[in-house]
Order: structure tokens, then sequence, then C-alpha cells
């Protein structure tokens, strides 16, 4: 199994999209021989859904088709090369992957296929057991909760720690201990801007451009800051050296 699961997608507006991961990406579709990938660009409400292919082609260098350019959205994950998830609103696109009955497709295609599966923000949101640590709003009144699964641990992406001057509400930390408080059997990773977590085969491993750390939030216990991923050893079925 191969994930990237990033933060963001970029990390400014002129910067092109998930350049910062460009090394780690642009070896895997080498290595694997991938001429071709299936976006899946459904969380994206207000841009353009055909751009963001184009962008990721010419930052890829390879041909990316949105899903909705094929007459079967399942038939175009069976047929998949390379699945990217982009980012936007977690809620729609989590509704969206179940409506659409993609989500046993893609399970399938990444854990028995071996497809390798790219996902950020809310891309990233999805592929773990819920969407219960996005943090988007729910945009539509049906909210469907359970994702896909494929990274056994709840990751909160854009992750922040900074205190807003005049802001009185809960802080991110404070949100996500909240979070551990109520599923005190469950542990939190948050990722900041510019990092991603890398599964390929058995091995996590973690990145950052700017060599910042991640931190792991679970209940009763300190915040962890943590620059390698040798923390989720017990929490995940992964290699983590």
């Amino acid at each position: 199994m191969e994930l990237f699961l990033l933060s963001n997608g970029k990390l400014a507006d002129d910067a092109p999209l998930l350049g910062y991961a460009q090394p780690q990406l642009h070896a895997m579709i080498a290595q694997r021989g991938i001429t071709s990938a299936v976006l899946i660009p459904y969380a994206i409400i207000r841009g353009d859904q055909q751009q963001r292919a184009v962008d990721l082609s010419v930052s890829l260098g390879i041909s990316v088709r949105s899903i909705q350019d094929f007459s079967s959205a399942v038939e175009a994950i069976e047929q998949a090369e390379l699945i990217l998830v982009s980012g936007g609103n977690t809620w729609f696109l989590n509704q969206m992957l179940h409506e659409k009955g993609l989500v046993v497709p893609i399970q399938r295609a990444v854990r028995e296929r071996n497809v390798p599966y790219v996902g950020w923000s809310a891309g990233c949101n999805v592929a773990t057991p819920s969407i219960r640590t996005t943090n988007d709003m729910p945009v539509r009144s049906t909210v469907v909760l359970p994702a896909l699964g494929l990274f056994p641990v709840q990751i909160n992406p854009h992750y922040i720690d900074a205190h807003v001057s005049g802001h009185m509400g809960e802080t991110r930390d404070e949100r996500l201990a909240e979070f551990c408080a109520v599923n005190p059997d469950e542990s939190v990773i948050a990722l900041r801007e510019g990092s991603f977590l890398h599964v390929s085969e058995d091995r996590l491993n973690y990145f950052s451009v700017r060599d910042e750390d991640f931190k792991l939030f679970r209940h009763n216990q300190p915040i962890q800051h943590c620059y390698d991923v040798s923390a989720l050893q017990s929490l995940v079925p992964f290699r983590c050296d």
C-alpha cells in the first residue's frame, strides 16, 4: 500500500500544486512507470475542478483526468494507475464518495491492486477512519462520518497552534483535546502546513519541508511534539523507524 497524506496542497498561491512533495511523488511515479492519474475533485465547491486537473498534470508530469470525465466513476477507479483526492470541503467530499459508490472501489484499488493514493487537506481527512477531525463546516444537512479508513489514525491537517489576538473561542489544541476526551481510545495526528505522511509498503515516514514537528494528541497524556514517526509505532501496523 502506498499513501501520501498531505496537510495542504500549496505553500504559496504561486507555488505549483503539491510542489513541496514533488521529489517523493516524482520518484514514486518514475519507479512505478505511472503515466496517468484519476483526480477526485468533489471537495472543490467554488473553484475550477478541470483547472485542478490541468495544474496537477503540469506538477506531476503525467496525464491527469477528473473522475467526472469518465462515463463511470467506479470504472475510472478500477482502471486508475494513481488516485488523487483534492482538498476543499471534507464533508461534501466524503458524502460524494459514499453517494457515488466509491468507498469500496478505492479501498480495493489501494489495498488489493496497490494503487497509490495521494490526498491533501480534505483528501487527507477522508483517508482516515472518519472525518471527525476535519476543520471544515458541514455544508450539507446529510452528514456522513465514516471515511475510507486507509490510514488507521485520525489526522487534523492544516494544523496551527498560533493564538490569534482577540479570539475568545477554543484553540485548535483545545478542540483536539475535546475530541480525545470524548473518544479516549483514539489518537489524533496534527499535521502542519508543508508536511505529510508517506506510507510505502509496510513503512511509514514523515516529511516536513520546513523541518517542523507534528503533534500527537491522546487522552490524559501530554501533547507530543514529534519529528519522526517512532511515537506512532503502537498506533499503526507499519514500520516506524
